[in-house]
């Protein structure tokens, strides 16, 4: 599913920052940064991860939303929860 056209680019904000629009997308990357520095994925699992979401969630789901999605699959797959 990544990769599709016609979604538009990923605005950064004014001071060339991520686009946090919220609070917990924050948190969701410095999760995904934390999990992946010790180990536990690396970021080829975590794309593949988010490519493998059901296409209703994947299509429905924000940038965000997606990681948070893909790193609830591998903490299940991986057995870490």
């Amino acid at each position: 599913m990544g990769g599709q056209t016609g979604f538009g680019p990923v605005p950064a904000g004014d001071d060339g920052s991520l686009p946090f629009r919220a609070d917990w997308e924050a948190r969701v990357y410095a999760l995904a940064n934390v999990l992946g520095r010790r180990g536990l994925f690396s970021d080829d699992e975590l794309r593949d991860a988010i490519e493998r979401l059901p296409p209703e969630r994947y299509l429905a789901a924000s940038y965000y939303e997606r990681w948070l999605g893909a790193m609830e699959l591998l903490v299940a797959e991986k057995g870490l929860a």
